[in-house]
């Protein structure tokens, strides 16, 4: 039947599984395009949204299940592996975990959206169905910052996950504040999934990470209407789409880097961000320090 009926007699057939990192509005609006007749698992640290995505999802027909998983733990990302593997091969991955600056300390920052995500693209690419595809949701934030030279770009892309941590600029006395560890950890996802498409591709997989500007959630809105309101709306305002992004919008540009119209895609970062970046270097949010 095309519809949902409940999870441990759908549990038996033997599926294609998408796995969802990040219960959020930009992971549903890409399992929703891409996940009909697929058994998604929906991981999230806080399964409380896990669940409440589940349960729209499921109410829309599709055949989800949710599992409590922190990206930051080795550990519990492949827990969240296993459960996966007991309903078929694991043929997606939509990473969209990760804390954001005004959300987390330069530590958090780092153990999850930096160290998480070098792991779950390793531990993923170990499992991935032959032609299987990833994206990892990252940020117009890295590419705010300046280059930082080929040595370092290398070493965040492919020294070992369990010593990546302990890269000197990664340590406290060099990173300013949580915009910097953000950026810094943005920049690692670039890097990281450069390294990994030659490991996926091994298997005819691809890996691609898209890099949203200010993007209209529930979380989003909640940044617009506090302290730091007016500098979001100043970014979108002077940003030549004149607008923030949807969800959806992001989930147009996942469709092609995991469809068909994507095969020759891999190991790229897609820029969607309304022009913000470009009007950062060029246009009328350029900073007035930066000649």
């Amino acid at each position: 039947m095309g519809f949902h009926t409940n999870n441990e007699e759908v549990g038996k057939v033997n599926k294609e599984v998408m796995i969802v990192t990040g219960a959020g509005q930009i992971s549903m609006a890409i399992a929703r395009r891409l996940g009909y007749g697929k058994k998604i698992i929906i991981g999230d640290k806080n399964i409380d949204n896990a669940n409440r995505i589940t349960k729209i999802m499921n109410d829309a027909g599709f055949d989800v299940i949710p599992v409590e998983m922190d990206l930051s733990s080795r550990k519990s990302i492949l827990k969240m592996i296993k459960v996966a593997q007991n309903y078929g091969e694991i043929s997606m991955l939509v990473n969209g975990a990760g804390v954001s600056p005004s959300q987390a300390s330069i530590e958090t920052i780092l153990k999850v959206d930096l160290y998480g995500t070098a792991v779950l693209l390793e531990e993923i690419g170990k499992v991935i169905k032959d032609g299987g595809v990833g994206v990892t949701i990252s940020s117009q934030s890295g590419h705010r910052m300046p280059a930082l030279g080929v040595e370092i770009d290398e070493m965040l892309a492919i020294t070992e996950t369990n010593k990546l941590l302990d890269l000197e600029v990664l340590q406290p006395h060099n990173i300013q504040d949580t915009l910097h560890a953000y950026q810094l950890a943005k920049r690692c996802n670039e890097k990281r999934v450069m390294a990994e498409a030659i490991k996926w591709g091994q298997k005819g997989a691809r890996i691609n990470a898209i890099s949203p500007g200010i993007i209209v959630t529930p979380l989003a809105i909640d940044e617009f209407n506090g302290p730091r309101g007016d500098f979001y709306k100043n970014m979108f305002a002077k940003c030549p789409a004149g607008r923030p992004g949807t969800a959806d919008e992001v989930a147009n540009v996942a469709e092609l880097l995991m469809g068909p119209q994507g095969a020759f895609i891999t190991g790229a970062d897609f820029l969607i961000d309304g022009g913000a970046t470009a009007a950062y270097f060029y246009g009328p949010l350029k900073p007035k320090n930066k000649s």
